[in-house]
């Protein structure tokens, strides 16, 4: 069930799904930073749904259920006056909604309308079915548009900080890498792309011809930027081609970044870069927000 007080809209939001915790709080204070940014609606979306095994709903009680509702209502109250406070800009269209359904479900169906969905890495705040770390990682795998994960030390406008983008000269990275170049070019702030080579050995030791594969990885990196600079010439490029992991690369290029863009399918050392423990990684373990952005393939999935 809708809150009222979220009316139908023809142009997509920025939806941040909140739930009471700390973190999601400051999941809604970065979206309404990003939403002034896109000159789009802020949508905050709280749900509180059962999940099937756990508890009934006729196990409840008309009196627990009411009072989950109260709940909800004070944290979406709550969660608004955060976002209100955060916008630098006073007329922010900002509106909430409260549904009865599970959170997961609720989010993914909302993203078909959206232009971001924003939610925090883990927390379980005062509505139990909180946005959490399983959330996160559902959302960005099967939303229809851009996810960002926002972690607890998100700076709401982080001022020249760079943006960082893994690259992997794919068909399937350049949703995320034109995505990043846009964010850069928005901010106005410089774009680190980052390109990581592996043996997958598992072992830290140096790579036998490496100064060769560098020269096939280089080009790869080169086909993964190729016309985005004469498209975004107001966006200064550095370009790191590293011999690490993937995860680990990203992960120290964007401790010093205000966000880290990453695709969802690829090849070489970053395939499968959102799957399994590497999405663990990235999406939980980053200093930084991490933007998800899933090429088309992988979103008619």
């Amino acid at each position: 069930m809708a809150d009222q007080t979220a009316p139908v809209t023809g142009e997509h939001p920025v939806v941040a799904g909140v739930d009471g915790s700390e973190i999601s709080y400051q999941a809604v204070a970065w979206a309404a930073a990003e939403a002034v940014l896109r000159h789009r609606p802020l949508r905050i979306v709280l749900a509180y749904g059962l999940p099937i095994g756990r508890e009934t709903r006729t196990s409840l009680g008309a009196a627990e259920m009411a009072a989950m509702r109260a709940e909800a209502e004070r944290v979406l109250t709550e969660a608004a006056r955060v976002a209100r406070h955060a916008a630098s800009e006073p007329t922010l269209d900002i509106t909430t909604e409260a549904i009865d359904d599970l959170v997961l479900p609720t989010l993914i169906e909302r993203s078909k309308q959206a232009a971001l969905m924003v939610v925090g890495n883990r927390g379980r705040g005062a509505i139990r079915r909180a946005v959490l770390g399983s959330v996160s990682t559902g959302l960005s795998r099967y939303a229809h548009c851009p996810v960002a994960v926002v972690h607890g030390d998100a700076e709401a406008g982080a001022g020249s900080k760079p943006i960082v983008v893994g690259v992997d000269g794919s068909a399937n990275s350049l949703p995320a890498v034109r995505m990043a170049f846009e964010e850069a070019s928005r901010r106005e702030v410089p774009l680190i792309a980052v390109h990581a080579w592996s043996d997958s050995s598992g072992f830290d030791l140096e790579v036998v011809g490496w100064n060769t594969i560098r020269k096939t990885e280089d080009v790869l990196m080169a086909e993964g930027l190729a016309g985005f600079g004469e498209e975004f010439p107001d966006v200064k490029v550095e370009r790191y081609v590293v011999c690490d992991t993937p995860v680990r690369a990203l992960l120290e290029h964007a401790a010093g970044a205000q966000l880290l863009v990453v695709g969802t399918h690829g090849r070489s050392g970053f395939a499968g870069l959102v799957l399994g423990s590497v999405s663990t990684a990235l999406l939980h373990d980053a200093e930084c927000p991490v933007l998800v952005v899933r090429s088309r393939e992988t979103a008619a999935e």
